[in-house]
């Protein structure tokens, strides 16, 4: 009988695959490519474990003992989940709202295994300092809003407009990966630390 485990990450975010890679645990990548239209008058949560679950579940996998994992972030603020910006007035306008006040980051995560599905979202409170027109466009200008929820990337130059956080860091990155272990060990996988 094969015992081989197998994780899969249904994500082609180099920023989820880093965040694995950096745990030690081997896994493949096979990008999921869904639909990633929701229902706006769904709850937060609900949209981005919905999201995560039709990513995971858009893999097909012929390995037995595969885990295959679907994660999806979104930025949510005043009510209005706030994607990836399309142009740099989008970016520049999200971030103009964003400036000075708090608004909430979840990731939703779905593991999918023989025919099972566990899903959970974190939620992570993200303060942002008061941004000057200057500051806003400055980081436009990097480029690095434009496949980015929110429009800023935490993990790069977007730190620089973060005044806190409440709540898990790596949830604004895109993968809770502590709450992750604890979930892929209560459904069987072997984590090997």
């Amino acid at each position: 009988m094969n015992h081989t485990q197998t994780l899969i990450l249904a994500s082609s975010s180099p920023r989820r695959k880093e965040l694995l890679e950096d745990l030690r645990i081997s896994f493949e990548v096979s990008s999921s490519n869904v639909d990633e239209s929701f229902d706006a008058s769904l709850f937060p949560e609900e949209i981005v474990m919905d999201l995560a679950k039709r990513k995971a579940e858009s893999i097909v996998s012929d390995k037995e003992n595969s885990y295959i994992l679907g994660a999806d972030t979104i930025v949510y603020y005043k009510g209005n989940v706030l994607g990836k910006p399309q142009s740099k007035e989008q970016a520049y306008s999200m971030l103009k709202q964003l400036s000075g006040s708090t608004h909430s980051v979840y990731t939703g995560v779905a593991i999918v295994f023989n025919g099972h599905c566990s899903i959970f979202f974190e939620k992570t409170d993200v303060l942002f300092w008061d941004l000057t027109d200057e500051e806003i466009n400055n980081y436009v200008d990097t480029g690095e809003p434009f496949d980015k929820a929110g429009a800023y990337g935490i993990q790069g130059v977007g730190r620089t407009l973060v005044k806190r956080i409440a709540g898990d860091y790596y949830t604004v990155v895109g993968l809770p990966v502590s709450r992750l272990i604890r979930e892929l060990k209560a459904v069987g996988f072997t984590i090997p630390f």
